[in-house]
């Protein structure tokens, strides 16, 4: 099938946005505008879902007294809510096969749009992980977050107003990165 120019400038558009989005662990500690929160969201929420089952509940965690405890929901790997803006749980409903792979989706289209709004954003694994303190990562997060009955926490983003600009470290990781993922491809 010929793609048409359209088309091929929207693929061009996405995938830009995915080589330029990073991790970013370092924030202002401004706090972030509902109206881009639920953006950031309705990126979560277009998400595909095997067998068209949604499972997930998402969670948006504006207090920022909340945001900032939610960092021991991990020893070191969580400490960049300290200075988060927010902080969106990804919860979903284990009962369904794929409810895992439905949450990382979510989470992967929340860290894009979060990034191309000019946010900074980091995903923080909870499922199967210990807090800080070395108790469980997922009964943490429900000692401080509402999390449906019945459902699993499979990960934290947090979101903040970057603390810095991306710099030209940034771009050179992206060339490496593009190496690298040329390595990786075999076309037969």
């Amino acid at each position: 099938m010929a793609q048409n120019q359209k088309a091929r400038e929207t693929a061009a558009i996405i995938l830009q946005a995915m080589k330029d989005r990073r991790s970013i662990r370092n924030y202002t500690g401004e706090a972030i505008p509902k109206e881009d929160l639920e953006l950031i969201v309705e990126a979560g929420l277009t998400s595909a879902s095997g067998h068209a089952d949604y499972p997930w509940d998402i969670v948006v965690v504006q207090d920022l007294d909340t945001v900032h405890k939610l960092a021991g929901a991990r020893a070191g790997s969580a400490n960049m809510l300290k200075n988060a803006g927010a902080a969106i749980v990804v919860t979903a409903d284990e009962q369904f096969s794929t409810w895992i792979e439905d949450c990382s989706i979510v989470l992967t289209n929340m860290h894009l749009l979060a990034d191309a709004m000019g946010y900074g954003s980091c995903w923080i694994q909870i499922r199967m992980r210990p807090d800080a303190g070395g108790g469980n990562a997922e009964d943490f997060v429900r000692s401080l977050v509402k999390v449906p009955d019945g459902f699993r926490v499979e990960a934290l983003l947090s979101i903040g107003v970057p603390e810095k600009e991306k710099t030209a470290d940034d771009a050179a990781r992206q060339a490496k990165r593009a190496g690298f993922a040329a390595e990786k491809v075999q076309y037969q």
